[in-house]
């Protein structure tokens, strides 16, 4: 791996869990230090989370992992469900469709019982979007899902852990792979648009209902994504 790659990689990680957060410093002579790389790579690592909208420069050598506002995540939303109600209706109609009746069934006996078997939850979840991209096989719209992707796991980390809220999206991923490997076109993108709609609403309350969680996503002054 390159040294731009692997300082991406780490960095993304650290930003997508949390030990980066929001606000957070990323200055280039400390940063090759602790990455173990030279400026050069990390100017490219750091040139690509930018385009990603993860970080943004403050000055020409200092550059700072970005906010999440309420207004991003919902702009978030709008384009993601676009882009997975279109992949759900490719999956559907294409050859490998039935093949999704095997994840219907392993959302079927998915354990949330621990953070272990959450995990696990969460690694299924990964496996199914890994299908659902093949299976629409078109490079924009995987190319597209990715970007939206790295921004959704920062996001589902803010707020805050609800076990009926897990439960219920077992149970509507299950509906959206029943519905692909039925070649139903229609119900996939229907139960794509259902589970969005809930996830946007129980991330966005846990925001509003945690004071830690909503100062986080309401600091000014931040540089918009371009």
């Amino acid at each position: 791996m390159r040294a731009s790659d692997r300082a991406y990689a780490t960095l993304l990680e650290e930003i997508q869990t949390g030990v980066l957060a929001p606000g957070t410093v990323l200055g280039e002579v400390e940063q090759s230090a602790r990455l173990g790389v030279s400026r050069t790579p990390l100017r490219t690592a750091l040139a690509r989370l930018a385009s990603d909208g993860l970080v943004a420069q403050s000055s020409p050598r200092v550059t700072v992992v970005t906010d999440v506002q309420s207004d991003d995540i919902r702009a978030l939303f709008t384009v993601r469900r676009a882009l997975e109600e279109t992949a759900a209706r490719l999956a559907a109609a294409s050859p490998s469709a039935k093949a999704f009746a095997r994840l219907a069934d392993a959302f079927a006996a998915a354990d949330l019982d621990g953070d272990t078997a959450r995990d696990a939850y969460y690694a299924l979840i990964a496996e199914f979007d890994e299908e659902m991209d093949a299976a629409a096989d078109n490079d924009y719209l995987v190319g597209a899902l990715r970007t939206v992707r790295a921004h959704l796991v920062r996001v589902r980390r803010l707020a805050r852990y609800r076990p009926e809220r897990l439960a219920a999206s077992v149970a509507e991923h299950r509906l959206i792979a029943s519905a692909i490997a039925a070649g139903d076109g229609d119900l996939a993108a229907h139960a794509v648009h259902v589970h969005l709609h809930n996830a946007l609403t129980s991330i966005l309350d846990s925001l509003e209902t945690s004071p830690t969680l909503a100062s986080s996503t309401q600091s000014t002054g931040r540089k918009r994504r371009s």
